[in-house]
């Protein structure tokens, strides 16, 4: 355990939490999660993991634009995806795998290159879908999560283990909350 595991593990409740409560400074709050934990897993070799974190820099910056101005709509609601957009989804997840994987298995010392690119993939497309709030966002959380849950106790970061079994109660949490919304908005 170091200082950017413990400061990463305390900014990424407080992100996951501010995202559950539909808070727009979940994203701020991401940001800084993000770095940090950028840097902790380039010094794992979760390479995979350290691209993740580049690109959620991108990604949270547009989720927090679309959440303050709804995209060119005045506002954004919670929607369910349709069967199109998951089965293009679980395309983008297969080949994105694959072409990570086989990139990181061949020309890198990634420690796990199969299984970290795999939920490396997925939690890119789970963040899109915060951005454009799908529900369906939480289920690819849950998957992700106890993904790393795995992933973080091979490498012995206890701290982010846990953090990740956090992440998987807020997302079943989140599921249920933004699913009850739904709901009562339609």
């Amino acid at each position: 355990m170091n200082l950017l595991e413990v400061t990463g593990f305390l900014f990424g409740i407080a992100g996951v939490y501010l995202t559950l409560r539909e808070n727009v400074w979940c994203f701020p709050v991401g940001i800084i999660n993000v770095i940090l934990s950028l840097f902790l897993f380039y010094d794992q070799k979760l390479y995979a993991d350290a691209i993740q974190q580049s690109v959620y820099i991108f990604l949270l910056t547009y989720g927090w634009w679309q959440w303050l101005h709804g995209g060119f709509k005045k506002s954004l609601t919670i929607t369910k995806s349709s069967s199109k957009l998951l089965l293009n989804c679980l395309m983008i997840w297969i080949s994105g795998t694959f072409l990570l994987g086989s990139l990181l298995h061949k020309y890198t010392d990634a420690s796990t290159p199969w299984p970290d690119s795999a939920a490396t993939i997925l939690s890119f497309i789970a963040q899109w879908m915060v951005a454009k709030k799908k529900l369906e966002n939480w289920i690819l959380w849950m998957v992700v999560n106890l993904a790393y849950i795995a992933i973080y106790i091979y490498k012995d970061l206890s701290l982010y283990a846990i953090l990740f079994f956090i992440y998987l109660i807020l997302a079943i949490a989140g599921y249920v909350n933004w699913k009850k919304q739904l709901h009562h908005a339609g």
